[in-house]
């Protein structure tokens, strides 16, 4: 089992000479945090729970919503990206399955088919952030796969359907 803390030695400088004694400290180790991006579905009578909060406040992980489709007595749909110690990911996730709410983990991807596409920009303008862009001297549009957070908002804004993500 790894130790949850960690042990510094500091040299104390009392005017200008070294303690021969050295304090030693222990102090809490601090992992980098994990990230998972993740679709929660919520049922009807979820959708009222603050689910947010209530990762933050119990499991302190943190929420990024990317997109959310919430109304009263309707499914819910929220795209998050989570965010914390991967012990407090995987609890925070099985609290939420145990609440009745799917998680599913986000391995999509965003397709253009530039066979449809007419490089019109409307994408790019929705796109938050700016993975489609259109290339200032030849008005192509271009895509940076590595910038996009499959927020999925470029898909209904093309007017010729040529957005798509894979599963």
């Amino acid at each position: 089992m790894k130790s949850l803390y960690v042990r510094s030695v500091e040299l104390r400088n009392w005017g200008g000479r070294q303690d021969a004694r050295p304090t030693v400290r222990m102090r809490k180790k601090r992992s980098n945090p994990v990230k998972k991006r993740v679709t929660l579905t919520f049922p009807k009578r979820s959708v009222q729970m603050p689910v947010t909060y209530r990762l933050a406040k119990d499991f302190n992980v943190a929420a990024n919503i990317i997109r959310a489709q919430v109304a009263p007595n309707q499914v819910g749909k929220l795209v998050v990206e989570l965010s914390g110690d991967i012990d407090q990911l995987d609890a925070s996730i099985d609290w939420m399955r145990s609440q009745d709410i799917h998680v599913s983990f986000a391995s999509r991807e965003i397709t253009i088919d530039e066979s449809v596409c007419v490089d019109c920009g409307l994408c790019t303008g929705v796109c938050p952030t700016e993975a489609l862009t259109l290339d200032p001297q030849s008005f192509r549009l271009s895509f940076t796969r590595s910038r996009c957070i499959v927020c999925e908002q470029c898909i209904p804004t093309c007017p010729v359907q040529a957005i798509s993500t894979t599963f």
